[in-house]
């Protein structure tokens, strides 16, 4: 089954055709970061602009990288929910339209749990073992800090979430703070590589001993203070303690969500993934807990299209059953 996946949630646009939920045929991402740059943030009204111009030919790109005709799509899944309403209305119209014209099935997807569904694909090689389920999943965007429970590859149901600010926002405002480059969550990783974890302490919010929901201002919050009480002489130093106070409790999350569901597999998705010290932290929890943890590569932690025709395409085999 060839599904075609398309992705408009935010600021990348992203086409996709991926075989039968699992093997990627083509997977293309056009980012908008030269666009927005010069505003240190994303202009919704800029990314809806650009969705328009480039989604047709990105199309038409896909379709020849993955050696697909129109008339060979058995299923288009498309992101419905959450992203910036202009960015979404873009990828929807074109996608309903394409769908209607063609008469080919069409179904939407939750952005966040296509993230998950990221560690379903396999380029260019198979998974190293199978997923079992149930699992815990959690996803970790520049929108977005959520926990959730997975029964199978096709019914997701929530665990927790942030109750404020996610944990890409407070990567990319500290960044913004500390006068790094845009986009500031890989420029803040890399400040952070030369500068000591131990050295600056700041405050962790765990929300009592059960919860597994997050709260990311508190940090943030003390971050600015921090900078305007003592200046950014030790930027380095400032970063690691930062994202070491980010990190051990997106950590803690998991821990307590597996205690609480007595599960053996984590999975992981979203943009803040990418970051090498949460990897290995999470690979340090997953040997201390003798749990089996799963990484997508670093492209399918962006926000992309293959992501969303996996997802789609279970969600569509789960309907038909």
């Amino acid at each position: 089954m060839n599904i075609l996946g398309i992705e408009t949630s935010c600021d990348e646009t992203a086409v996709a055709m991926v075989k039968d939920g699992k093997k990627i045929l083509s997977n293309l991402i056009a980012s908008q970061d030269m666009v927005h740059q010069r505003f240190g943030g994303i202009v919704p009204e800029l990314a809806s602009r650009v969705h328009t111009e480039i989604i047709d030919s990105l199309f038409l790109k896909a379709l020849r990288k993955s050696k697909i005709t129109i008339r060979e799509i058995n299923l288009i899944a498309v992101t419905a929910f959450p992203g910036l309403k202009g960015s979404l209305l873009i990828g929807n119209t074109f996608a309903r339209s394409l769908a209607f014209a063609n008469h080919i099935p069409l179904i939407e997807v939750d952005h966040l749990q296509a993230h998950l569904a990221a560690n379903f694909l396999h380029p260019p090689q198979p998974l190293p073992q199978e997923i079992k389920f149930p699992a815990i999943g959690l996803v970790v965007s520049g929108g977005h800090t959520n926990l959730f429970y997975l029964e199978n590859r096709a019914k997701i149901r929530p665990l927790g979430e942030t109750l404020d600010d996610a944990a890409g926002e407070v990567f990319d405002k500290v960044a913004r703070v500390l006068n790094l480059e845009y986009p500031g969550g890989p420029a803040l990783e890399r400040a952070a590589e030369k500068g000591n974890p131990s050295a600056i302490k700041f405050p962790r919010a765990y929300l009592g001993k059960k919860s597994l929901d997050f709260s990311f201002s508190g940090v943030k919050t003390s971050v600015i203070y921090y900078v305007k009480r003592y200046g950014l002489n030790n930027i380095p130093d400032i970063a690691a303690g930062f994202q070491k106070a980010m990190i051990e409790v997106l950590v803690e999350k998991v821990r307590r969500a597996l205690r609480f569901k007595k599960v053996k597999t984590v999975l992981l998705g979203g943009g803040v993934v990418s970051n090498k010290v949460l990897r290995q932290e999470m690979r340090k929890l997953a040997l201390a807990e003798g749990i089996n943890l799963f990484i997508p590569s670093p492209i399918l932690c962006t926000d992309n299209a293959a992501m969303v025709a996996s997802l789609g395409y279970y969600l569509y085999q789960k309907n038909l059953s």
